[in-house]
């Protein structure tokens, strides 16, 4: 479990990145419509930071609260301009200027999505066939027939060959009706059809972290079947075998080795339960784990070893050429912005549970969790959030950039702004709706926090 101050300082990071990104597509887009910037600001609040620069003597800060950014342009409405500055108000420049100015901050959200997953893809990547795992008994998964490796090659229509696009499908064919049909392909090459049938429970199963464990099975990894026992190991004299495939340690459910180091880690000499599969036989003994340190730090140790025999089939490197990367990257996040503005639409509708909107909270510890498995994770958060900031900023509320440019094709169609008293009551709704997704936003972190 990552600490306070790693997700603290990971979230600083991740919202200041992504805000500065959101900002400056206001600010150089504003700059090249010739309006004149006042200030560029990096958080809410008394600035702790501050300089000066350039012509217009525009003020770039950094503020007391990371909590957001905005960049203030000079305004007619907010006092007089001076000559020297006439026509290079914000109010004043003509109607399609100030949308390109709106729809640069979120578009920038979308480049740097881009961006971020080039850098990701341009080396090649490496990544895991979507294949069923581990299958629950008495499961829906079960009951439509998914045995452990069967790789999935179709969702619907869609053929499909990495998990991402896997769960998109997924999803977006249950939330229809409830059904999901799979094309999959057996270990020994046989195709066929099955479909999970999840009926009424579809909203559930969209809730965060519920499909796998809902639908009853698991990605497929290798599964913990024990093929090395090293002797300075706990499990070496501890009645354990080769070929026993371990499905519990204290209690806790484990699919595959990665599960078992986790459930192992914490538990440095302690008397445990270890549950396992032994020829068909569900059997379990008591177990003492060891305890080694890795980078200073006391860690528990059981000493099983697994193989790769028969993984090769389930992991596929891509390599891409640099315009490829870009290609695969420009899709990628095409699909995660349909994606999104589809999962937001079924919120509406009820079809999806809007226990997916995640708050400061749950972000941070996203991004604590993903900093501390490497750059590469951290980037592939940043891409993720800066597509739902996009989207988000592109919905028509009134205080976000979507309803600013509303405001704005209201008054290119009417031929003069609206009235002051429009304007106030467009903003106070706008206050109210974000007031109300702050609420939902911080009551699910707080459930997420306390189970």
């Amino acid at each position: 479990m990552t600490s306070f101050l790693t997700n603290l300082v990971a979230f600083v990071a991740l919202i200041s990145i992504l805000v500065a990104v959101h900002e400056y597509g206001h600010y150089i887009v504003g700059r090249w419509s010739g309006m004149k910037v006042l200030r560029f600001s990096i958080g809410f609040g008394k600035p702790i930071w501050m300089r000066k620069s350039g012509a217009d003597q525009t003020e770039y800060c950094i503020s007391a609260i990371p909590l957001g950014g905005y960049v203030k342009f000079l305004d007619s409405r907010e006092g007089a301009v001076d000559a020297a500055d006439a026509g290079r108000a914000f109010d004043q420049r003509p109607v399609p200027a100030r949308i390109a100015v709106l729809l640069a901050g979120p578009a920038f959200n979308f480049l740097f999505a881009i961006l971020a997953y080039w850098v990701l893809m341009a080396g090649g990547v490496m990544v895991v066939t979507p294949a069923v795992g581990v299958v629950e008994a008495d499961s829906y998964a079960d009951r439509a027939g998914l045995e452990f490796g069967d790789k999935i090659l179709k969702v619907g229509d869609a053929a499909v060959s990495q998990w991402e696009a896997t769960l998109v499908a997924m999803l977006g064919e249950m939330v229809d009706d409830g059904r999901v049909p799979l094309t999959l392909e057996s270990s020994d090459g046989r195709q066929r059809i099955a479909t999970l049938d999840v009926g009424s429970d579809k909203t559930r199963l969209t809730e965060p972290g519920v499909l796998f464990d809902g639908l009853g099975f698991a990605p497929w990894q290798p599964p913990a079947v024990i093929a090395d026992l090293p002797d300075d190991g706990a499990a070496v004299n501890s009645g354990l075998a080769i070929g026993d495939r371990i499905t519990s340690i204290a209690g806790v459910t484990i699919k595959n080795f990665d599960d078992l180091r986790i459930a192992v880690q914490p538990r440095a000499g302690q008397e445990v339960t270890i549950e396992f599969i032994r020829n068909g036989r569900a059997e379990s003994l008591e177990v003492r784990l060891g305890e080694r340190v890795v980078d200073g730090e006391v860690t528990g140790y059981l000493g099983v070893g697994w193989t790769t025999d028969g993984a090769d089939a389930y992991y596929q490197r891509i390599v891409y050429s640099p315009l490829e990367s870009l290609y695969a990257a420009t899709q990628r996040t095409w699909m995660s912005t349909v994606f999104t503005v589809e999962m937001l639409g079924r919120m509406v509708t009820g079809d999806v549970s809007i226990k997916n909107i995640s708050g400061p909270i749950n972000i941070a510890q996203i991004a604590g969790e993903s900093a501390e498995r490497g750059w590469r994770y951290f980037v592939g958060i940043l891409a993720v959030i800066s597509i739902s900031l996009g989207v988000l900023n592109l919905l028509p509320v009134p205080v976000l950039d979507g309803g600013q440019i509303v405001f704005q094709l209201a008054e290119a169609l009417k031929g003069s702004p609206l009235t002051e008293r429009t304007q106030i009551i467009g903003q106070q709704v706008g206050i109210l709706a974000l007031l109300l997704l702050m609420s939902f936003a911080f009551y699910n972190d707080i459930a997420r926090l306390f189970g």
